[in-house]
């Protein structure tokens, strides 16, 4: 029964990160608290459409779904497909026509370590001037942005922004205990902050409209100051590992001076 024995810690651990009990992770799964004590002790072995239940209830990430099976003694459900694989085409060309379509504004699409795997010319154009260190392949988006090289010193409430990401990165590595994602936080975090406390800009009044939706990003382009704020899109019900773990990211324009640079700009 090794492979039950091993299945259990791993549930009971992921039930304890999202603070569930046993006896509510039973009633989300249909199921009753004495048999997820059960399977989480190795004294019961869960079929493979429970562990895929419970892994559901607990918001799973998909690689990890397949270690579950994998422990409990199943076949991997969900496959890892390159995202230049020939089979996944399709998903390209309709990335790369979103992306396209949200031109003139900045858009690109990262996966689960920030690393850019497309990109339009509204982000490229942001990009504009960064030293070939940071540009060289693979791009990582926090990277560019948390760099005292790189997009840091354009952006104007940096502290704010800077503490936007990190706490987003933190949740993640809370969800999914990625070790990739921790080097990445550990990198980023330990770069240092230039200047004096830049909370609300740099004597810029902040849209107060804005600043009540969300958190705008305020940064400098070629002496225009520049206000965007960001949406992520994922995927629903993926079924591959590659999909599930790619992020959408757009910049919508916060305020009508910056759209109508941004379509100034536009060939």
């Amino acid at each position: 029964m090794t492979t039950t024995a091993t299945v259990g810690p791993l549930l009971r651990t992921w039930r304890e990160r999202r603070g569930i009990s046993q006896l509510e992770l039973a009633g989300r799964a249909d199921s009753s608290s004495r048999h997820i004590s059960f399977v989480e002790t190795g004294r019961s072995r869960p079929s493979e459409e429970m562990v895929l239940r419970l892994a559901e209830h607990l918001d799973v990430p998909v690689r990890d779904r397949n270690a579950l099976l994998l422990a409990a003694g199943y076949a991997p459900k969900y496959a890892h497909t390159p995202l230049d694989d020939p089979a996944m085409g399709v998903l390209r060309e309709a990335l790369e026509r979103l992306l396209t379509a949200y031109e003139p504004y900045p858009a690109l699409v990262v996966d689960a370590a920030y690393d850019v795997v497309a990109a339009n010319r509204g982000v490229l154009m942001l990009l504009d001037g960064l030293p070939e260190h940071l540009l060289a392949g693979p791009l990582n988006a926090m990277r560019l942005t948390l760099h005292p090289q790189g997009l840091a010193p354009r952006i104007h409430n940096l502290r704010e922004w800077r503490g936007h990401l990190l706490a987003q990165m933190e949740r993640q590595i809370a969800l999914a205990r990625s070790e990739r994602l921790r080097a990445l936080y550990e990198e980023v975090s330990a770069y240092p902050v230039a200047g004096a406390d830049w909370r609300g800009g740099r004597g810029e009044p902040v849209d107060g409209a804005v600043a009540s939706i969300a958190l705008p990003l305020r940064i400098e382009h070629d002496g225009h100051l520049l206000s965007f704020v960001s949406s992520i899109s994922t995927f629903n019900t993926p079924m591959d590992v590659t999909v599930a773990e790619l992020a959408i990211e757009t910049l919508l324009p916060a305020d009508p001076a910056t759209a109508k640079y941004l379509r100034s700009l536009a060939p």
